[in-house]
This record gives C-alpha cells, sequence and structure tokens, in this order.
C-alpha cells in the first residue's frame, strides 16, 4: 500500500474571494501546501482575470496562463451576493471555513455583510484576511495596482541611469511579494490559533510589501544616508568589484569585496597584471577614489571575451559572479527543475501537459504540488452546496432559478 503523504495545510478550508493577482496567488500558496481552497466568484464571469489572454500586450498562447496557474489547486464557487439566497450560501460556508481572504476594497466587503465583526459572529475563531492597497489605517483609499503602488515607494525612481526616466521593476514583483506576506500572515494567524483558540484580522497591504521589497535602500536612507534614494550609474559605483559589466556576449554582474586580495583574484582573472600594479588601485581606498578610471579599465578587459569564457575564469579564482540571463535562459536552466521552481502538469484547457511557476519552498517532510489548474467558473459549486452545506437538490434548484448560483 503506498504511503500518503500529508500537506503541511491540510484541513484548512480558505474561502479565497480574490481577483487579479496578488490575493489569488497568496490562496494559491495556501492551495499548494494543502489547504482546501475555495474560490468564491460572481457568476457574470467569475474572477476579471479569467478574460485575460495577454500580459502586457504579450500574447500568452493558446491557454490563460495568467489565470489558471495562479488559481491553482483551488475549487469553484459562483454565488451572487446580491440575492439574499447567495448570502447565505456565504455565511454557511464561512461557518466551515478557518480563513476567509479578500482583496476587495474593505467598504464593498461591509456593504455585502461580509464585514470582519459579521463573519466573526458567524465563526469566532475566523482568520480573517484582506489584502488592501494601502493599508488599513491613513486617509489613502484608491484602487491599486503593482505599477501604481511602486511608484510611491521610492524604488522606480532610484532605478535606471541618473538622469533618465525612473524604471519600473517589473514582472507584477510587488503583487508576488504581497501574496507572499499575506501567506506568511495567514499562517502565523493560523499558528496563534491553535495555540489560543482565537481567531483575529489581519491585512497585507501592496503598499506594505513594496516598501519590504525596497528594505535594504530605504533602511539606508531611514539611518540617514540620503544618496540610497537616488538613482546612480554603474560607471560611478564606490566599489568597482561589486559591478555589472558588458562582454562579448551577456552582461556579466561581479559581486566582490573591495579587498586587496580579492582585487588582485581579478586582475588574475582578466589578465590584466598591470591593473594589480597601478598605484592608483594599490588598496581599498585609492579603488574607491579612482573608481571611474577602475570601472572603465575592467570593462575594457571583459569586453575583450564573452561571457562563458569570462565566467570560466572567474570561477578558477573563486569570484562571484552570474550571467545576466533572459528568460529563454532561464526555463531551460537545469537547476530550477531540478527544485521544483518548474513544473510540468497536465492544462485540460488545451488538453495536454504544459510548463508552469512551481514551488518556491522546498519541505521535506510535507511537500507541496500542482494537483489541478485553476477551476472553471462555478464547477463545484453544487457539490459544495450538497456535501459540505447541507443543501437539498431542490434547494439548489430554486437557487439557480433565482440566480444565486450558476
Amino acid at each position: 500500500m503506498a504511503n500518503v503523504v500529508n500537506k503541511a495545510l491540510d484541513g484548512i478550508r480558505v474561502i479565497d474571494m480574490t481577483v487579479w493577482f496578488q490575493g489569488p496567488v497568496a490562496a494559491q500558496y495556501l492551495g499548494d501546501f494543502g489547504a482546501e481552497v475555495i474560490k468564491l466568484e460572481r457568476p457574470q464571469g467569475g474572477d476579471q482575470a479569467r478574460g485575460v489572454r495577454s500580459i502586457k500586450s504579450l500574447e500568452i498562447g493558446d491557454w490563460n496562463q495568467y489565470f489558471l496557474v495562479i488559481n491553482r489547486n483551488k475549487k469553484s464557487m459562483a454565488v451572487d451576493l446580491k440575492k439574499p439566497g447567495g448570502k447565505e450560501i456565504v455565511y454557511r460556508l464561512v461557518a466551515e471555513s478557518d480563513v476567509f481572504l479578500s482583496n476587495l476594497a474593505p467598504s464593498m466587503l461591509d456593504a455585502w455583510g461580509l464585514s470582519y465583526d459579521e463573519l466573526k459572529a458567524i465563526k469566532p475563531d475566523l482568520i480573517y484576511a484582506t489584502n488592501t492597497g494601502y493599508g488599513r489605517y491613513g486617509e489613502i483609499n484608491r484602487p491599486s495596482f503593482d505599477m501604481t503602488v511602486q511608484a510611491i515607494t521610492g524604488i522606480m525612481a532610484r532605478l535606471g541611469e541618473p538622469g533618465q526616466p525612473p524604471i519600473y521593476l517589473g514582472m507584477g514583483s510587488g503583487d508576488a511579494y504581497g501574496g507572499i506576506m499575506s501567506a506568511l500572515g495567514i499562517v502565523l494567524a493560523l499558528l496563534q490559533r491553535k495555540r489560543t483558540g482565537k481567531g483575529q484580522r489581519l491585512d497585507a497591504s501592496l503598499y506594505g510589501a513594496q516598501l519590504f521589497l525596497a528594505a535594504p535602500m530605504l533602511q539606508a536612507y531611514l539611518a540617514g544616508n540620503q544618496s540610497a534614494a537616488l538613482q546612480s550609474s554603474r560607471k560611478q559605483v564606490a566599489n568597482p568589484l561589486w559591478n555589472l559589466y558588458p562582454t562579448r556576449g551577456k552582461w556579466v554582474f561581479v559581486c566582490e569585496p573591495n579587498a586587496d586580495e580579492r582585487f588582485a583574484a581579478l586582475c588574475r582573472a582578466l589578465d590584466v597584471p598591470q591593473l594589480a600594479a597601478d598605484t592608483r588601485f594599490a588598496n581599498a581606498a585609492e579603488r574607491a577614489a579612482h573608481n571611474e578610471a577602475l570601472i572603465e579599465a575592467i570593462e575594457a578587459a571583459t569586453l575583450a571575451r564573452d561571457d562563458a569564457a569570462l565566467l570560466a575564469a572567474f570561477a578558477r579564482e573563486g569570484i562571484v559572479a552570474s550571467p545576466v540571463n533572459n528568460l529563454a535562459d532561464v526555463v531551460r536552466d537545469e537547476q530550477a527543475w531540478r527544485n521544483g521552481y518548474f513544473m510540468k502538469t497536465y492544462c485540460e484547457e488545451v488538453q495536454r501537459e504544459v510548463d508552469v511557476r512551481g514551488l518556491p519552498v522546498t519541505l521535506s517532510k510535507t511537500p507541496g504540488e500542482i494537483q489541478t489548474l485553476g477551476p472553471q467558473l462555478g464547477q463545484d459549486t453544487e457539490l459544495l452546496m450538497m456535501d459540505l452545506l447541507g443543501y437539498e437538490w431542490e434547494q439548489i434548484e430554486a437557487l439557480k432559478a433565482q440566480g444565486a448560483i450558476l
């Protein structure tokens, strides 16, 4: 008999009332590690991401990768909260669940009778999690997107060369990071509930997540280093041994401290003994004082080689460096596949196996997995209503007739 491997979050039921990215990906992390995630959607089209066929004007192929991947390992219930019968379904579902997660506006949840106080009255130990744009407190109350929040955090302002336009970090980094923060908060609240028997309310905002993403430079600025807020040129970095350099092929990032022995190793790798002998670069202080000249000299040497030859020379000297890969390079990286950062799974939409983003965390005893990609709209409504919520078939038929469910 095969051993059954339990998941870390087996037995936890999550109501996922989220749309687009941050909220759905938070619930996705929970589902990956065993939580039963029930995506609660409106019957009229469901999550808006179901209609996405391109990402930032880039076609995404013949299947909806945007929706299906971040809504994997979930069930779907389609319920119209504007109908009296619909609200009752949600209340019954709350009574049977551990977590309520939403990234909809708190004012909208209040209007629908889904505030923390109202749901806590139904399920006193409920974990009530929200993903607001800018946090629960303060005067900012407007729609938020990864780009708009990144713009106000200062991240964009310090990216790019001095005098050039700010650069968007891209890839929905704040949304993805915010999803991790939300999932972490939920797991912490569940742990505390296990100890005390009490639920609680939590919020993981997009603004807070992006400020945390900017933590190294932001903390430096808080400590008085005002230059941390400014754009900086790679041709003027204080430590030329920690910098980006071009080659005949890819760019390469070198990460070494400005120490004499590491500079000597760099000179050997580049086969430039004249640099090692140059009095302008004799010690760390001199290298920092003549940083622009040293960067120019190192760049001349790196441009004489392709990236593979340069990285091989660096490896022989124990110099830490990496090529600047593009996405095509990354998806061919055996290291990523071996660690489960990319996976293959079956996609019902196109009836074939597809490549997907995998799991960022590996657990030796309770590993996560991808069982299914995102569900069809309302595919589990009837079964959950009967088996979990105790509705009779006649009641379900009546609710369908009222338009309360799909």
